[in-house]
C-alpha cells in the first residue's frame, strides 16, 4: 500500500535523503520517496505503518512526520477590487488563515480561488469585509462569447457592457467593437446565455451565440451593393439640392425640376431620394431611437436625431409649398438629411474594410489548418477528413503539404518550413521521433508521422484560442475611452439642443439653428473614439503572431510596455541548456586524450560524458574500445588500458596536478565543472565542462539596460557558476541557488521594491514565477504548461525575441496613445466649429455634410494609423 504524509523540517536535498533513510529503517516499510517543493514524502509499505513510531525516529533527527489534510479548492467571486494593489491586499488578508494552503485572485475576472484544508467561509468574509471587500460564495464561472450586430461606436459597446454588467450572475464582460463580439464571465447557475441575449436585445442590438462562419460572401456583398446604391442616389440628391447654393452660378437642372420654374417638383424629386436613402440606411433609425428609449444613446441616435430632425422639418416646408408658399424651397434640407446617412454609412463601409485588415492575424492562422490528411492502414493511403483523425493514428505528408495535425516523424524526415508560426525562415530538418506542428509546410520529402494531438488538440488551435481571446480582452487604457463614451453622447446632445436653442434666440431663424443642431450631432459621432484601442490592439497581437509570438491579452500588450525589471531563468533561457567541453587542458595531444576520455565514457547516460562524447563527434574522433569498464560510486569510470589503470571522473591528486593548477583554478573560477583523466597516477588531461550561454544573450541584455530596464538572472544553480555566466552575460544582480518553488517569492520580492517585473523562463519549472510576474514569457516553448502559465508565448528560442515583444508593445501602447489624442482633438476642435463659435467671429458655417464626411474620415483615419503597426520592423 502507497500513502503520502506531510513533513515538517526539510531545507534541502539532503534533509530529503536524511528522511528517506529513517523511514526505510523502519519495520513493514519498503519505499518512501520524498518531494522536497511540496515537503512530503510517500510511504510504500506492506501493512499499515505505525504512524507514531516513524513521527519519534525522525523527530530524533529533527523533523516530523504528521498525516497529510485533504487539500480542497473552491472560487468565489469578490467585489470591490479595482487593481492590483487591491488583489494582492484580499491574498494577503486570506493567506494568513491556517486553514488556507494559497488564495490567488483573478483580477479581470473579480475572482479569488482559494486552496483549504477547513472550510470558514463567514470568517474569510468578515476579514475580506474589514478591508472594504465583499467575498460572495459559489462563483461558478462559465464563459461564453456572443456575436452582436448593430454596433457603431464605443457608446454601443459601453452601454452593452453596463446592461449585462446590472444583470445577478455576471461576473464580468468585455465588448469589442472592431471584432462585433462580447467575452462574457458569469454564473451558470444565477444566469442563462439567453437571458443574455434579451438583455442585449432590449438595449436595442442583436446577439447570437458565435459561430465561426468560413463564408458570408452573399451578405457582405449586397451590404457593399447597398452602400454604394446610397452613395450614388446621395450625389445625385446633392446635386440637386445644392445647384441653386453656389451664388452668382448654379449647376444646370431640367426645367421641369428647376427651383424657380417648378418648385414642388424641385423639392419632391429631393423628397423622393432623401427618403430611399433612408430606407436603405433605416438601420441607424431603428437602432437609435431604441437606444434613446432605453436611456443609452450612442452614435446611430446622433445620426437618426439629427437627419430625422433635418428630414422632418424638410417636410413641413414641401407642405408649405404644395399650399403655395414658394419662399419654402430655400428652407430645404433633405440633401443635409440623405448625404449625411450616405457619408456615414460610407466611412462605416471603409472602416470595417479597414477592420477587416486588423483582423488578418486569425485568418491568416485558420488557412493554416488543411481540411483533409492522407491515412496510412495496411501500407494503403486514404483520403479522411481532418475531424476524422484519432491519436495514434500514422498519416502521409507529401511535399508541399501543410502538417494535418501535430505529430512526431516516424522513419525518413524531410525538411520543414515552420516560419508561419515561429517568424523563422530557414526550413528545419526533421528527423525520426522529431515533433511536427500542425499548420507548416512539408517542403521536398515523402514523410510517415505519427498524430499526437487531434484537431481541438494542436499547437495551433492553443494559438488561434490565445490570439482570438487576446483580441476579445480589453487594455487597461480602452477603459478610459469606454468611461469617457458613456457620457459623451448625451453630453453632445446636450450641446446640440443648447446650441441649437441660443441660435434661434439670437437670429429667429430656425431653419439656421437647425443646421447647427445637425451638424453638432453628426461631427460628434464617437466613432473613432472607440476604434482607438482596439483595432491599435487587434493589429498588434495579429503583428506578434507573424513574428512568432503570442500575446495572451491586452493587458498583457500594455503591461508589458511599462515593465521596468526582466528577469531571466539561467538554464535553457539564458543558457544553451546542454553542457558542452569548453576547454582541455593537457600536455599530450588533444585528440588523443579526448579519445581516451570518450572511450571511458561510452554508454554513459550521465550529462558530463554526454557533453565529451559530443565533442569527440564534433573533432571526428576515433574511439578505442575499453574492456571490463567499472563505475566507482561518487567518483568516475574506471578501466584497463595497455595494461594500466584508465580512470576519468571527479578525483584530483594535488601533488600530481600541480602543472595543472593555474588551469584548474580558472575553470573553477568561472564556474565550470572539472573532471580528470588519469592513467594510473598520471594526469592525462582537465576537461573543463560547462553550459554555455547563447550567442546573443550578451547583446540582448545590453540593450535591455540601455532601454533602462534593469536585467537579474533567477537560477537554482550555485552561486560562483551563476556568477560566472552573469559575468559573460554582462548581468550585475545575480539571484543563485533558488529551488523552483521558491522563484515566485524572489519575483515577490522584487514586486515589493516598487518594481514591475517581467519572468522570462522555459514555462515548466518556472511556472510559479511566470505566474507571479507582471509579465510571463515563455521562450522557446509551445508547451501546454507555457501556453498556461505565461502571458506572452515566444514560439523560437531566440533571447531577441523578449526585445521584440517589448519594442512592439510599446509601439502598441504609443499607437493607442496617437489614436486617443487624434480622436479627443478632433471632437474637441469639431464641436466648437460645429456650434457656430467660428460664425460668432464672422468665419465660416460647418454645413451638416461636411460634418458628416468628417465624422466619417476621422475613423478610417485612426484605423489607418493603427495598420500602421503591420510594418513594424
Amino acid at each position: 500500500m502507497r500513502k503520502t504524509y506531510h513533513v515538517d523540517g526539510m531545507s534541502c536535498a539532503s534533509c530529503a535523503a536524511a528522511v528517506e533513510r529513517i523511514l526505510k529503517k523502519q519495520d513493514g516499510i519498503e519505499n518512501a520517496e520524498v518531494n522536497l517543493i511540496l515537503n512530503e514524502v510517500t510511504i510504500t509499505s506492506k501493512q499499515k505503518i505505525n504512524t507514531e513510531t516513524c513521527d519519534r525516529a525522525l523527530q530524533k533527527a529533527g523533523f516530523s512526520l504528521s498525516e497529510k489534510e485533504e487539500s480542497h479548492s473552491e472560487t468565489f467571486a469578490v467585489e470591490g477590487m479595482s487593481c492590483a494593489s487591491c488583489a494582492a491586499s484580499v491574498e494577503r488578508i486570506l493567506s494568513k488563515f491556517d486553514d488556507i494552503q494559497q488564495a490567488s485572485v483573478n483580477l479581470v475576472l473579480n475572482q479569488v480561488t482559494i486552496s483549504y484544508t477547513k472550510r470558514d467561509f463567514d470568517a474569510w468574509k468578515s476579514a475580506i469585509a474589514k478591508a472594504g471587500f465583499t467575498l460572495k460564495e459559489n462563483a461558478v464561472s462559465s464563459t461564453c462569447l456572443l456575436d452582436i450586430e448593430g454596433m457603431s461606436c464605443a457608446s454601443c459597446s459601453s452601454s452593452i457592457e453596463r446592461v449585462l454588467r446590472k444583470k445577478e450572475g455576471i461576473i464580468s464582460a468585455d465588448v469589442n467593437l472592431v471584432m462585433n463580439q462580447a467575452t462574457i464571465s458569469y454564473d451558470h447557475q444565477k444566469i442563462k446565455i439567453s437571458e443574455m441575449i434579451q438583455a442585449i436585445e432590449k438595449a436595442g442590438f442583436h446577439a447570437h451565440i458565435h459561430k465561426e462562419e468560413k463564408t458570408q460572401t452573399i451578405k457582405k456583398d449586397y451590404e457593399s451593393l447597398r452602400v454604394y446604391i446610397t452613395l450614388g442616389i446621395a450625389a445625385v440628391l446633392l446635386y440637386i439640392g445644392m445647384s441653386h447654393m453656389l451664388g452668382s452660378f448654379e449647376l444646370p437642372l431640367p426645367d421641369i425640376i428647376y427651383y424657380k420654374t417648378h418648385p414642388f417638383n424641385f423639392a419632391f424629386i429631393q423628397f423622393i431620394l432623401a427618403t430611399i436613402i433612408l430606407i436603405l440606411g433605416s438601420h441607424f433609425f431603428t437602432r437609435g431611437i431604441k437606444a434613446l428609449i432605453h436611456k443609452s444613446p450612442n452614435m446611430d441616435t446622433l445620426v437618426a436625431v439629427g437627419t430625422g430632425s433635418a428630414y422632418l422639418y424638410s417636410l413641413v416646408s414641401l407642405i408649405q409649398i404644395m399650399q403655395g408658399n414658394m419662399h419654402a424651397v430655400h428652407t430645404l434640407y433633405f440633401e443635409s438629411a440623405g448625404v449625411v446617412v450616405a457619408l456615414v454609412q460610407f466611412g462605416k463601409h471603409l472602416e470595417s474594410i479597414s477592420k477587416k485588415k486588423s483582423t488578418g492575424a486569425i485568418s491568416a492562422l485558420l488557412q493554416l489548418r488543411p481540411d483533409e490528411a492522407t491515412l496510412l492502414r495496411d501500407d494503403k493511403e486514404i483520403t479522411i477528413q481532418i475531424d476524422e483523425i484519432n491519436e495514434g493514428d500514422l498519416l502521409v505528408v507529401k511535399p508541399g503539404e501543410h502538417i494535418p495535425v501535430d505529430g512526431i516523424v516516424v522513419g525518413t524526415g524531410a525538411n520543414v518550413d515552420e516560419s508561419m508560426l515561429t517568424g523563422e525562415s530557414m526550413p528545419v530538418k526533421k528527423q525520426n521521433g522529431d515533433a511536427l506542428i500542425q499548420g507548416t509546410i512539408d517542403l521536398d520529402a515523402r514523410m510517415v508521422m505519427k498524430c499526437s494531438a487531434t484537431q481541438e488538440n494542436t499547437t495551433l488551435s492553443k494559438i488561434i484560442q490565445m490570439v482570438e481571446e487576446a483580441q476579445g480582452k480589453k487594455a487597461p487604457i480602452a477603459r478610459i475611452a469606454d468611461r469617457i463614451s458613456l457620457y459623451f453622447v448625451p453630453t453632445v446632445m446636450l450641446i446640440a439642443f443648447i446650441a441649437g436653442i441660443l441660435w434661434y434666440i439670437a437670429t429667429k431663424d430656425f431653419s439656421f439653428a437647425l443646421t447647427i443642431f445637425v451638424s453638432v450631432l453628426v461631427i460628434a459621432c464617437p466613432c473613432a473614439l472607440g476604434l482607438a484601442t482596439p483595432t491599435a490592439i487587434m493589429v498588434g497581437t495579429g503583428k506578434a503572431a507573424q513574428l512568432g509570438i503570442f500575446i495572451k491579452s491586452g493587458e498583457a500588450l500594455e503591461t508589458a510596455s511599462q515593465i521596468d525589471t526582466i528577469v531571466f531563468d539561467k538554464t535553457g533561457t539564458l543558457t544553451i541548456g546542454q553542457p558542452v567541453v569548453t576547454d582541455i587542458a593537457t600536455s599530450k595531444h588533444e585528440k588523443e586524450v579526448l579519445a581516451l576520455a570518450a572511450a571511458l565514457e561510452q554508454g554513459s547516460k550521465h550529462p558530463l560524458a554526454t557533453a565529451i562524447l559530443k565533442k569527440a563527434a564534433d573533432e571526428d574522433i576515433k574511439i578505442p574500445s575499453l574492456a571490463q569498464i567499472k563505475t566507482i560510486n561518487g567518483q568516475g569510470l574506471e578501466a584497463d588500458y595497455e595494461g594500466k589503470k584508465l580512470f576519468i571522473g571527479n578525483k584530483s591528486d594535488s601533488t600530481v596536478s600541480k602543472q595543472f593548477q593555474n588551469q584548474e583554478e580558472k575553470y573553477r573560477k568561472e564556474g565550470k565543472t572539472v573532471v580528470y583523466l588519469y592513467l594510473e597516477d598520471e594526469l592525462l588531461a582537465i576537461f573543463a565542462i560547462a553550459d554555455q550561454l547563447k550567442s546573443n544573450a550578451k547583446e540582448v541584455v545590453t540593450q535591455l539596460r540601455n532601454q533602462g530596464i534593469d536585467v537579474v538572472m533567477l537560477t537554482g544553480d550555485h552561486k560562483i557558476t551563476a556568477q560566472a555566466i552573469a559575468k559573460q552575460a554582462g548581468i550585475e544582480h545575480v539571484i543563485a541557488q533558488v529551488l523552483p518553488d521558491q522563484k515566485g517569492n524572489q519575483v515577490q520580492m522584487l514586486q515589493q521594491q516598487g518594481k514591475k517585473v517581467a519572468m522570462v523562463g522555459d514555462g515548466i519549472n518556472d511556472a510559479v514565477a511566470l505566474t507571479q510576474s507582471e509579465v510571463g514569457i515563455a521562450i522557446g516553448s509551445g508547451s501546454d504548461v507555457a501556453l498556461e502559465s505565461a502571458d506572452i508565448v515566444l514560439m523560437k528560442d531566440n533571447l531577441q525575441d523578449v526585445l521584440q515583444a517589448i519594442r512592439l508593445s510599446k509601439a502598441v501602447i504609443r499607437n493607442i496613445h496617437q489614436n486617443l489624442f487624434w480622436a479627443f482633438f478632433y471632437n474637441s476642435l469639431g464641436i466648437p466649429i460645429a456650434a457656430g463659435v467660428l460664425h460668432l467671429f464672422g468665419g465660416p458655417l460647418l454645413s451638416p455634410v461636411f460634418a458628416g464626411g468628417a465624422m466619417a474620415l476621422s475613423s478610417v483615419c485612426v484605423v489607418s494609423n493603427a495598420l500602421r503597426l503591420r510594418n513594424f520592423k
